[in-house]
């Protein structure tokens, strides 16, 4: 019983992270940085759009997240893209990351909790 409890609430930290990144940092751009990683990666033309259209991406993230929907997909999907992003930050724009390349621990970190929480609390449901 306990374990079902945590997961629900690392559920919905995780879901809460998504959520935040997507709708503050991107969307209502509360932390330009983001911006400016996306422009220094994929171009300064288009930087805005994009930005705003990755914040939406993160926003239904979330959503997805606290539906519980094909929650296994959608775990290995996270792990992925948290992974690829955090590699290709690291690689090209260290300098823009909140904690520079120990972002990647940070990032790390994230992967392994969605990983307890996806595949040891929940099997136990």
């Amino acid at each position: 019983m306990q374990k079902n409890i945590l997961n629900k609430i690392v559920t919905i930290a995780i879901g809460l992270i998504w959520l935040a990144n997507g709708l503050l940092c991107k969307v209502l751009n509360l932390v330009p940085r983001h911006m400016q990683i996306v422009s220094r990666i994929l171009g300064e033309d288009f930087a805005k759009p994009l930005t705003i259209s990755i914040g939406v991406l993160e926003i239904f993230m979330a959503g997805w997240i606290v539906s519980g929907y094909k929650s296994r997909v959608n775990a290995i999907l996270q792990m992925l893209i948290i992974g690829l992003m955090n590699i290709i930050e690291f690689t090209l724009v260290p300098d823009l990351l909140l904690w520079g390349k120990y972002n990647i621990v940070f990032a790390f970190l994230l992967i392994c909790v969605i990983f307890y929480n996806e595949f040891y609390l929940k099997k136990a449901n």
